[in-house]
């Protein structure tokens, strides 16, 4: 429990460093008819703008995590884009397929933002993401390498869906586990709406029984959760496994998948 709990410190202080971005998004995404599907892996500063940049879309999406000395998906990538480079996004529903964390975060805005144009705020990195390697290291480097235990194996043949959003420290940590452990999963973006969203998920700004904002996207996902939402929450079709939690989470995947 100590080692889970110095994890999200860590994890909370990576958020931090990155000014809390990926907290907030909009309730009503414009959400693409075909899965965007993105290649990167956890501990990437440049693939972390595009998950910043999906979460304040809220837009879900799928991943396909590709740790250092990963074997199931780099090649893959590389056979689609030519060239092993993270992040990579594949948007079947404009036929684009791009490298480029900046292009990618145009893309994202220009199709799927309620403008069409990319806010100021996201419409020029640091060539050198010099907050975001702070992030990273912080967070102890964990979702960069692959956990050698699981190399040769097959993935599952359904993909994991996870619940959360980017700065969430929480779900940081099952992020971190699944790309470590290459394993393909469908991320549900859970962006904070209004100010009555913010704080965990036990003690939010707004006392009283969590009551979502009619017609967001929270209201809709939490019917699938239940009473209360709470990040992550993980649904494993595999197994028929549901939960939260992220220590129990993280034990879960290491069990199932990690030996």
């Amino acid at each position: 429990m100590l080692h889970h709990r110095i994890k999200v410190a860590q994890a909370f202080l990576s958020a931090i460093a990155e000014g809390g971005r990926g907290a907030s998004g909009t309730p009503y995404p414009q959400q693409p008819e075909k899965a965007l599907k993105l290649y990167e892996f956890e501990g990437s500063p440049f693939c972390r703008r595009v998950r910043e940049v999906l979460t304040t879309l809220n837009l879900d999406y799928e991943v396909y995590p590709c740790p250092k000395g990963g074997q199931r998906y780099r090649q893959e990538m590389k056979q689609l884009g030519g060239k092993k480079q993270f992040p990579f996004l594949v948007d079947e529903n404009t036929g684009d397929q791009l490298y480029e964390s900046q292009a990618i975060i145009h893309h994202l805005f220009r199709h799927y933002g309620k403008t069409g144009t990319t806010p100021k705020k996201y419409a020029r990195y640091p060539k050198i993401p010099v907050a975001a390697f702070a992030g990273t290291i912080l967070n102890g480097a964990r979702g960069v390498w692959v956990n050698k235990n699981i190399l040769n194996r097959e993935a599952p043949p359904q993909l994991l869906e996870l619940w959360g959003f980017e700065a969430s420290p929480y779900t940081r940590i099952v992020r971190g586990v699944l790309t470590e452990l290459e394993l393909p999963f469908k991320f549900h973006n859970a962006a904070k709406e209004r100010w009555q969203d913010q704080g965990l998920a036990a003690l939010r700004l707004k006392p009283g029984k969590y009551a979502p904002l009619a017609g967001g996207k929270r209201e809709r996902i939490l019917m699938v959760m239940g009473d209360n939402l709470q990040v992550p929450y993980l649904v494993d079709p595999n197994t028929g496994v549901s939960m939260f939690e992220s220590a129990e989470i993280v034990k879960y995947l290491q069990q199932q998948y990690g030996k």
